[in-house]
């Protein structure tokens, strides 16, 4: 004889004492959730479906609840239903929010839109976005609510163009957007800096009267200043009415990161009460754009400055491959007992990098497991990229397979550690991974690494050009001027530097200097001297005299005998005032790195 639904969630909570982690879950669940066995009950809830509210989720789901969901001998309401949802989601119980997701399927609930918002939302509290689409996608009437939870989700999790997509089909939908739709989609153009389409999200905020809302106004802002639109930006600013410290902040960072130091100054010295972010914005456009040392001296006035502070003079010795300095601040830091971020580590990682000190490398890797940051995908990145630039590619891919979580970041990391080690193999296998992964699909860099390591590997061309054609038909991806040089390279290794020539004009790019200097090395490469020619006159005409030019055209000339044109090469260089610099080489010995150069 079956037994009762009653009996079997007593038996789940006289299980309770059996699990020493019950207390401490149980007080997370009434800090964080209150009490649902108290509040779900409604007039006409049936009291077994309020006690499995209480007794499955503090079980944390699993067989118990599969016995219960299937042997209830009442039916939940959509109230318990989308209570049950919420908690498995707030307290991250996996398969306890599936199972209620089939049970919910399988009892008709699934057309109910607060009960369907809620799963969406539970996917994409769990990184699940596909599963969030398909719930998204069987809704019959999604609200705005749910419009709006799977585009913040995507934007969350980096997919900022499917975001924008899915804001443009609430837009054609008979679904009003609301201001929570406008700020995510104005979020995902700033990231993307897709100016046109911010200001049309603009104008459709004035249609509506949306603009004297902060929260909207202070993501104009935001989004002007990404795309670099300072001028809209301080019209925007101006128009707010009550100006919070994010308006003032998303001011000081519009004019920071669009080299105007001057005009973030002038607004930092306006602003009522600068907080840490305010100062953190000044150092950062400092560090980027001004004199670093003044960078330091305002990090020196701050009575509370935080690791951001930090790492924004960190970041800032990096871009201008002054990494030593940045270890020495790193070094500071540390003294200081300055609590440290994964942004830190991942900003002295890439100077590390940068210069190939592998001892350094070991030690900052040591910190990041001593500050239980080394599994976090941030810093799991940068140390593969460190361990790959320093030639310890083996290293690299442990890291990659222990990392719990990967982003298409650490992909792209990995892929090029093989590509610029000559692991061809490696390269293709992993490519293949990627493009089987969930909510992951390769991008422009992903591809760049392909064709870099196509070029090191002798790989037929043909395969090269499928590779390059699958990206812009496949994936609908633009190819840059760098993939336009990775196949200028090809063939200029293959000898078929007339097809680049014809390639440079059919993909738009014969305004662009740098894919000329590519076709000029390629011909030096391969000794095509009649393209050579063309390449270097569009080179001096689109950049000016270039010691490049110069010397790829006299060692091309030379080798083909035509030594008057060496001589008239040569005379070009000097009446132009042009020099062949000095080339630089140096190794790390005992963390001491003695610079050499030779001429060349």
């Amino acid at each position: 004889m079956q037994r009762s639904f009653s009996e079997l969630v007593q038996k789940c909570l006289q299980n309770q004492n059996q699990n020493q982690s019950f207390i401490l879950l149980l007080r997370r669940y009434i800090h964080g959730n209150h009490v649902y066995r108290i509040s779900l009950q409604k007039e006409g809830e049936d009291e077994e479906w309020s006690n499995l509210t209480w007794a499955l989720t503090v079980n944390q789901g699993g067989y118990r609840t599969e016995i219960a969901l299937s042997e209830a001998g009442a039916k939940p309401n959509a109230y318990t239903l989308l209570h049950l949802v919420r908690a498995s989601t707030n307290l991250g119980l996996i398969p306890f929010g599936q199972q209620l997701h089939t049970y919910i399927l399988q009892s008709g609930f699934g057309s109910n839109v607060f009960v369907s918002t809620a799963l969406l939302n539970f996917y994409i509290r769990i990184d699940s976005l596909k599963d969030a689409h398909n719930v998204f996608v069987e809704m019959p009437e999604p609200s705005v609510v749910s419009w709006n939870s799977l585009i913040s989700g995507y934007a969350h999790s980096g997919q900022f163009r499917a975001a924008l997509g899915l804001f443009l089909q609430l837009e054609r939908s008979d679904i009003c957007p609301d201001a929570f739709s406008f700020t995510a989609a104005l979020a995902a153009s700033a990231k993307l800096s897709l100016l046109r389409l911010g200001e049309s999200i603009h104008s459709k905020i004035l249609k509506l009267g949306l603009e004297w809302s902060d929260v909207v106004a202070n993501c104009l802002l935001d989004m002007y200043g990404k795309c670099g639109h300072v001028k809209e930006a301080i019209r925007v600013f101006d128009n707010i009415i009550d100006k919070d410290v994010i308006s003032w902040n998303s001011m000081i960072s519009a004019c920071a990161r669009n080299r105007k130091l001057e005009q973030a100054f002038g607004y930092f010295r306006n602003m009522p009460e600068p907080d840490t972010i305010s100062y953190n914005e000044l150092i950062n456009g400092t560090a980027q754009f001004g004199n670093i040392e003044d960078a330091i001296r305002i990090l020196s006035s701050m009575l509370n400055p935080n690791s951001s502070s930090w790492n924004a003079i960190i970041t800032g010795y990096v871009n201008r491959d002054r990494s030593w300095e940045a270890l020495d601040l790193f070094t500071r830091m540390q003294a200081k007992d300055i609590e440290m971020d994964q942004f830190t580590f991942s900003s002295i990682l890439s100077g590390i990098a940068g210069l190939a000190a592998l001892k350094w490398g070991l030690l900052i890797h040591c910190c990041t497991i001593k500050y239980g940051l080394d599994k976090s995908i941030v810093v799991g990145s940068a140390l593969i990229d460190m361990y790959s630039k320093c030639g310890q590619v083996k290293n690299a891919e442990m890291l990659f397979q222990s990392l719990p979580k990967k982003n298409l970041v650490t992909w792209n990391v990995m892929i090029s550690g093989f590509a610029h080690n000559g692991n061809f193999t490696e390269v293709i296998k992993l490519f293949k991974q990627l493009k089987s992964e969930k909510d992951l699909k390769p991008d422009g860099i992903t591809f760049l690494n392909v064709l870099l390591a196509c070029s090191h590997n002798q790989v037929p061309l043909q395969v090269a050009i499928q590779y390059f054609e699958s990206m812009i038909e496949e994936y609908g991806i633009e190819p840059t001027a760098e993939h336009c040089c990775s196949m200028i390279r090809l063939m200029g290794q293959r000898g078929e530097v007339w097809r680049a020539e014809r390639m440079i004009s059919e993909l738009g790019f014969g305004s662009c200097g740098l894919v000329w200097r590519a076709l000029l090395g390629a011909c030096g490469a391969c000794g095509d001297l009649k393209v050579a020619e063309v390449a270097a006159g569009k080179v001096i005409e689109l950049e000016g005299h270039n010691e490049f030019v110069y010397v790829i055209m006299s060692n091309m000339y030379a080798c083909y005998g035509k030594w008057g044109d060496v001589c008239v090469v040569r005379k070009m260089m000097r009446d132009s005032g042009v020099r062949k610099g000095a080339g630089c080489s140096w190794i790390e010995v005992e963390n001491v790195i003695p610079a050499s150069s030779m001429m060349e």
